[in-house]
């Protein structure tokens, strides 16, 4: 595996190959990772993986402080993996140019955690358009535990034009049916168990909406979320995984988006 932390020499190297499988990350490898770096290795060109903890796309400078890293363990799963590169580029590296293409951010963007975390997918979507720009890959894996942060790049790349696809790759849960997150990192057992119980009561919600054509009460389900011991809930909405438009009729094809906190760790997920 070749380590790059300078853009010009990575892109001296890429250009040789005849196309490259990205896979964007902002480290605490975990086996959702795994799976998006296991699925990039299926496809016939080379995989790249990247490490950046994007401070534009954090909202408070304390949650990008407390973030977890560890970038020895990240470098030697990678190596384990048998990826072939991996780019570690400094703050100034990634924002030290001015990209050809203006970011395009769809108005769903306002929606759930656009609506908590102000500024959070502007950030976002900078920092992939400056990705692609850098490495101009064929392919990008994305998991879709983050489904609007998905949704979101395939409309600056389609409104854009950029040839680059994305590739939705499925959500990896733990044995007790949490998402796999880099936060989880941040949870104790008895945290992790919390975490568990509301994901088991929410999974359940979904089948009761479904057999009630789509009403539930919010008011009463935070309160049995806070009783489970979730600290705070942001949203609980259903949408159309589509269009991105809230589901009014529980005939039509949903999934139920959550964000909460236990403790200080903001937890987001769908099923």
């Amino acid at each position: 595996m070749k380590i790059f932390k300078d853009k010009h020499i990575l892109q001296k190297e890429i250009l040789k190959t005849k196309g490259i499988s990205f896979v964007p990350t902002m480290g605490g490898l975990h086996k959702g990772h795994i799976s998006l770096i296991k699925q990039s290795k299926k496809f016939k060109f080379k995989t790249l993986v990247s490490i950046f903890v994007n401070p534009k796309q954090f909202n408070k400078k304390s949650d990008f402080r407390s973030y977890p890293r560890n970038k020895k363990k990240d470098i030697k799963l990678l190596k384990k993996l048998k990826v072939n590169y991996l780019y570690i580029p400094t703050f100034k590296d990634i924002y030290g140019f001015k990209p050809k293409n203006k970011i395009f951010l769809d108005k769903s963007s306002k929606r759930l955690c656009g609506k908590f975390r102000k500024g959070h997918f502007e950030g976002v979507l900078d920092v992939v358009n400056r990705f692609i720009e850098i490495i101009k890959p064929k392919y990008i894996f994305l998991g879709k535990k983050d489904y609007q942060q998905l949704y979101l790049i395939k409309k600056h790349i389609e409104k854009s034009k950029i040839k680059s696809k994305i590739v939705e790759c499925k959500t990896i849960r733990e044995n007790n049916g949490v998402a796999f997150s880099t936060r989880n990192l941040s949870l104790n057992k008895n945290q992790m168990k919390i975490a568990s119980n509301i994901f088991y009561y929410l999974s359940n919600l979904k089948k009761k909406i479904k057999k009630k054509n789509g009403q539930f009460k919010i008011s009463l389900i935070k309160k049995n979320l806070i009783k489970i011991g979730a600290k705070k809930i942001d949203y609980i909405e259903n949408y159309n995984l589509k269009n991105f438009k809230k589901v009014k009729n529980s005939n039509k094809k949903f999934n139920l988006f959550f964000a909460y906190y236990i403790k200080n760790t903001r937890l987001i997920d769908n099923i």
